[in-house]
């Protein structure tokens, strides 16, 4: 485990091989699984769970309530949320928020809480997310939307919902896009 000097970390429930950078805030009952890398001047609440091999780019802040998987990618200065209504002085109603193996979110990208990302989803840069995504969907835009389908790998899918990257191919069914068998 690498934790920069600069960095407060709280929780000793952090896994082997992780690097927590400059100026970051770990709060004591976070939980953060081995590989991960927590790049600089984010902050992570306490009812907080993040997936091994998970990257947090830098100025994210992860709220009470959201849930990383593993092989997660979090872009810069993403903003999760965990409240639908934000009032000064009120009372307070924590919205979970999930994100699924394999996840991409993009730079600037705004979650509202209580929903889903699914696996191996991209939510492209500034977009904003207001309702569950399925897996294996390309979303952007405000509010997002989808535009398309990606493969496991990251690489866009193409009409026919082959990958001309790793040629792997899918098809859909009544639960979303799955592996062509």
């Amino acid at each position: 485990m690498k934790i920069h000097p600069t960095a407060e970390v709280q929780t000793e429930n952090i896994g082997a091989e992780t690097s927590v950078w400059q100026h970051s805030v770990i709060l004591k009952g976070a939980k953060i699984g081995n590989y991960c890398n927590i790049n600089a001047f984010c902050f992570i609440e306490n009812d907080v769970s993040i997936g091994n091999s998970v990257t947090v780019k830098c100025g994210v802040y992860i709220w009470d309530g959201v849930t990383l998987e593993d092989d997660v990618h979090i872009g810069p200065a993403v903003a999760f949320t965990n409240d639908l209504y934000p009032r000064s002085k009120h009372a307070f109603k924590l919205e979970r928020t999930t994100i699924k193996k394999g996840a991409s979110i993009g730079a600037h990208a705004t979650l509202i809480p209580g929903i889903t990302v699914g696996a191996y989803a991209m939510i492209g840069s500034g977009s904003v997310v207001t309702k569950n995504i399925p897996n294996n969907t390309l979303w952007v835009g405000n509010p997002a939307r989808q535009i398309g389908y990606v493969c496991n790998c990251g690489n866009k899918l193409d009409d026919s919902l082959m990958c001309k990257q790793c040629n792997s191919e899918y098809r859909i069914d009544n639960n979303g896009i799955v592996f062509k068998l």
